[in-house]
């Protein structure tokens, strides 16, 4: 009874030295980590939660561009905002240009990545030339595309036999900044579908073939449903990047906001306010603005994911 009672009140004790030492090893691992990240978080802290601060406040003010003392006008900004025309036409633009971008760059996309991904011969030229245009800088990108669709020199109208004033009517300038855009960046989606394709198992389509499934429906059934969270994130990435739509905008209109006003973007009405009037104030309120639209589309984003996968589980 002695030795029994002796045993059972020191059993506990390596359990506790075991606990004892790998909380020990986890604060010196968490440490040691710190360090690693700290370099992150300083040019985090310092390039994007200190100008949000910092523009955050600056909406409160009436601040300008030349450095004269701000004063606090509290919410005025965002009432004048809210009642600026301009600012919801500039906001109808780019939701426009995102309406048209996001489902052709997805099914380009979609359909280069699978020729890239069947083709035999000259499989690395072909994925270079889809690929390319992506690494190009903005600037050169619209001048080029500006260049193709001037209506005396450019080789859109002259290939088509055409005389459309793409980049003086109001009816073609926002889709002559679509085409540029689509050319333009259609790579990186292309460059994430390749890598989704090459990812899904070799096994599900001999299956698939030992079982009659032609060439639609492997498609149909393997191929769309395996790339379905590819397609989620390809679609959520363009939806961003297009509403903050600016450069080739500008650059094909010659730094102006087209014909009529037809293309100027919300990221390009907010330089003008800060830039152009001098206001930063005011141009901080509608960035202000524009940051709260863009987290909510990112969180709708996360919010469907998650449902989804809590549905298909």
């Amino acid at each position: 009874m002695t030795t029994t009672s002796a045993e059972t009140v020191i059993a506990p004790a390596p359990a506790k030295a075991a606990t004892t030492s790998a909380t020990v090893r986890r604060r010196q691992g968490l440490q040691h980590g710190g360090w690693f990240v700290a370099p992150f978080l300083v040019l985090f802290a310092l390039f994007v939660v200190w100008p949000l601060l910092r523009g955050l406040w600056l909406s409160f003010t009436d601040a300008n561009i030349s450095g004269d003392d701000a004063h606090f006008v509290g919410l005025d900004n965002y009432r004048e905002a809210l009642r600026d025309d301009l600012m919801w036409d500039s906001l109808g633009h780019s939701a426009w240009f995102t309406l048209l971008v996001v489902p052709c760059i997805t099914v380009l996309a979609f359909l280069l990545a699978m020729l890239a991904h069947h083709i035999e011969r000259g499989t690395w030229l072909w994925r270079l030339c889809f690929f390319m245009p992506f690494l190009l800088p903005s600037t050169v990108a619209g001048n080029l595309w500006q260049w193709l669709f001037n209506p005396g020199t450019g080789m859109v109208n002259h290939v088509f036999g055409i005389e459309t004033p793409w980049l003086s009517d109001k009816s073609y300038a926002m889709l002559a900044v679509v085409v540029c855009t689509l050319w333009w960046t259609v790579g990186f989606s292309f460059l994430l579908y390749l890598a989704a394709l090459q990812g899904i198992p070799a096994h599900l389509y001999e299956a698939a073939k030992l079982d009659g499934a032609n060439a639609w429906h492997r498609m149909l059934h393997i191929t769309l449903p395996m790339l379905r969270n590819i397609t989620g994130l390809v679609i959520a990435l363009q939806i961003l990047a297009s509403l903050q739509v600016f450069d080739q905008a500008v650059v094909m209109m010659d730094f102006g906001p087209g014909p009529e006003d037809s293309t100027r973007t919300f990221v390009q009405f907010t330089l003008e306010e800060g830039f152009t009037a001098y206001r930063v104030g005011y141009a901080s309120a509608i960035s202000i603005i524009f940051f709260v639209l863009i987290a909510a589309v990112a969180l709708a984003r996360m919010w469907l994911l998650r449902n989804r996968e809590e549905g298909g589980r």
